[in-house]
């Protein structure tokens, strides 16, 4: 599983996905132009102009003639240099251009979207089993303080667990009453962008109301 089941957040999710994907092919675009016109400005070739005496560099007035020596001494270092060695120094630098900025965005992306993909295939798995189930909602238990008390808030809305709050989840969850555990269960696979699980067989879930 990829996306999550939740229209919310697989929308998020394929909208960043998109992104990171239009980021890399922009930056592998960049790499190959720069490439080919790093190359047409290497090329040796006939004198074109650029550091003769005629050029309209060599021309300017009071450094006309400094210019010209330096763009002279540019083209006779360019030429020196050996055809290999100056296309691997192209590729290695094109090959930088596109990994740096797309390596900085992928190890920051990567990982995160890696690991909902196997938190959800994970509650996917508990979801199936009663046992699971009880695992799920420990895990729904054990958020941070201010998600258990909006978790608490959310489920004393619903027709179920009117009169929930952090301690009696605590407390059913303790002595394995099913309303709450499911209750917990579905709110762990909602966090995640999961469509909550229909519950064992035995158990008369009260209808979410959402």
């Amino acid at each position: 599983m990829w996306y999550a089941q939740n229209p919310g957040r697989r929308t998020r999710q394929l909208a960043g996905d998109a992104a990171v994907l239009l980021w890399t092919a922009g930056w592998t675009a960049a790499a190959v132009v720069a490439y080919r016109m790093a190359l047409l400005l290497t090329r040796p070739g006939p004198d074109s102009g650029v550091a003769s005496s005629g050029s309209p560099a060599a021309r300017l007035p009071l450094v006309g003639d400094d210019v010209g020596a330096a763009l002279r001494s540019v083209v006779g270092v360019v030429d020196d240099i050996d055809p290999v060695t100056m296309r691997a120094g192209l590729v290695v630098s094109a090959v930088a251009l596109f990994l740096v900025p797309v390596g900085l965005v992928l190890a920051r992306w990567l990982p995160r979207r890696l690991r909902w993909v196997r938190q959800a295939a994970a509650a996917r798995d508990l979801a199936e089993s009663d046992d699971g189930r009880e695992l799920l909602a420990l895990r729904s238990l054990l958020r941070p303080l201010d998600e258990v008390a909006a978790t608490a808030t959310a489920l004393a809305r619903t027709p179920g667990l009117p009169d929930a709050t952090p301690g009696s989840l605590a407390e059913g969850w303790r002595s394995a009453d099913p309303r709450v555990i499911e209750a917990l269960a579905d709110a762990e696979l909602e966090r995640l962008g999961l469509a909550p699980g229909l519950g064992p067989a035995w158990l008369p879930v009260a209808e979410s109301a959402t």
